[in-house]
């Protein structure tokens, strides 16, 4: 397992292939690091697919009210939730938006993230101050360039389960 520095602020995701493991920038977006930290330890992103994985580009998941694959799973409205906190506003900074990179997946409204997020397969510099960085993978992005890919994938892969390190 890598290094962790400070396991309240690191999440592990469990995918098929393997742990996952993101360090969050709680100093550059705090609100985006409170809610992933806050939705986790509530389980809900526990069974959720990622439902938009674009191949050279990035897997994106967290939709927690449509894309549980255990519960209520709706492929065709996966990606159009979040969950029943309010949006929370752009924290954008001048991080990059580099391979491994975690960003706030949103709507056209720069201050409507709620679960929602994606983790960029390359370096996309493109979304760079109109995406909140809020997280990068320390290890196993080997894993996450395993996720199915499509939009929506034919068989998504899922987070099987997503802790913060700090109460695993």
């Amino acid at each position: 397992m890598a290094e962790i520095k400070d396991p309240e602020n690191t999440i592990v995701i469990q995918l098929k292939d393997g742990p996952v493991v993101i360090e969050l920038l709680s100093d550059v977006a705090p609100k985006h690091a409170e809610r992933m930290k806050e939705l986790a330890r509530a389980g809900a992103y526990d069974n959720v697919a990622f439902h938009r994985v674009i191949e050279g580009f990035m897997a994106q998941t967290g939709d927690v009210a449509h894309a549980n694959m255990e519960k209520d799973y709706n492929p065709g409205r996966a990606g159009t939730g979040g969950s029943d906190k309010p949006d929370l506003p752009a924290e954008f900074s001048k991080l990059p938006h580099d391979r491994g990179t975690i960003g706030a997946a949103r709507s056209q409204n720069p201050n409507s993230a709620n679960s929602q997020f994606f983790i960029n397969f390359k370096d996309n510099h493109f979304l760079n101050g109109q995406y909140t960085v809020y997280g990068r993978v320390i290890e196993g992005m080997e894993h996450v360039d395993k996720i199915a890919r499509g939009e929506p994938p034919v068989n998504p892969d899922r987070m099987i389960s997503v802790k913060v390190a700090a109460d695993a």
